[in-house]
């Protein structure tokens, strides 16, 4: 069987219909979705109903259930309040009521190996692992939580949320990042070491291939991270009401987070040196 993995679709909906095709192509059976369907771009209630439509799983991402949940603009940043009020009136009552009730994890076996899936981390949703990072984070990713289905450390665990495709070969286990498939990016970037934003700047997934629900550990079992390139200039160009739309430019066309200083405060906390990257 083969699996896709999508994340981090964030209402862009020409890098979505070209996941999507790309994936019918490739003859895959099945497509699990982890989250962060809304925001950032202009088209999230169209995004919701592809996801509903051609996902047969979903679990939730930390943008899903953040606007939705908000009972309180007091405290909240005239952009912030810009922002939610823009997110919401995209959205209808079904949308809505939909991204409130989805699940925080999923866990299957393939090929012998107990898969679990989380937005970000299993405790928090929230929660950031770098690509970069201390061992002892990534080892917290492969263990149960109260938000997990069941109470074993995971073999495979795969999540989103950072937006950048990876794999950590850790204790016996993997830990993969999907990517995103409509805000892809790179936080590591110096302008005298970078190669080209083109490689950056596509359509991410992930695609498993193995024995579905076999507990078989000599099973074959592989993945393939995706990189696929999507017409950037034509979702741009339909953002036109996009309340954030010249930061949102420079993610998609160059790959580059739209404020910097909370990846550097996040290096920081890891022992990075931004001057050393």
């Amino acid at each position: 069987m083969k699996i896709a993995v999508i994340s981090d679709v964030h209402g862009n909906l020409e890098a979505l219909k070209t996941v999507l095709d790309d994936i019918k192509s490739r003859n895959i059976d099945k497509i699990y979705c982890l989250g962060d369907i809304i925001t950032k771009g202009s088209h999230s209630l169209e995004c919701v109903n592809l996801i509903r439509n051609n996902c047969d799983v979903v679990i939730r991402g930390n943008c899903d259930v953040y606007y939705i949940n908000l009972t309180n603009l007091s405290n909240m940043s005239d952009i912030d309040i810009k922002r939610y009020n823009w997110v919401m009136g995209m959205l209808d009552d079904d949308s809505i009521n939909y991204l409130s009730k989805l699940p925080y994890s999923y866990e299957f076996y393939m090929s012998g190996r107990l898969i679990r899936l989380v937005h970000a981390h299993p405790k928090k949703i929230d929660n950031v692992v770098c690509n970069i990072d201390y061992f002892d984070r990534y080892y917290e990713m492969f263990l149960p939580s109260d938000n997990t289905i069941s109470n074993e450390k995971a073999d495979v665990l795969i999540y989103g949320h950072i937006h950048i495709p990876f794999v950590q070969k850790i204790y016996n286990r993997f830990l993969i990042n999907t990517g995103s498939v409509g805000n892809a990016m790179d936080v590591f970037r110096n302008p005298n070491k970078d190669g080209n934003d083109k490689f950056t700047a596509v359509a991410n997934y992930l695609i498993l291939s193995g024995n579905y629900d076999s507990k078989n550990v000599n099973d074959k079992f592989s993945f393939e991270l995706v990189n696929v390139p999507y017409d950037i200039e034509k979702e741009i160009s339909n953002n036109k009401d996009n309340v954030e739309f010249d930061s949102y430019c420079i993610e998609l066309r160059r790959g580059i987070y739209r404020d910097m200083s909370i990846i550097d405060a996040s290096f920081a906390d890891r022992g990075i040196n931004k001057e050393d990257i």
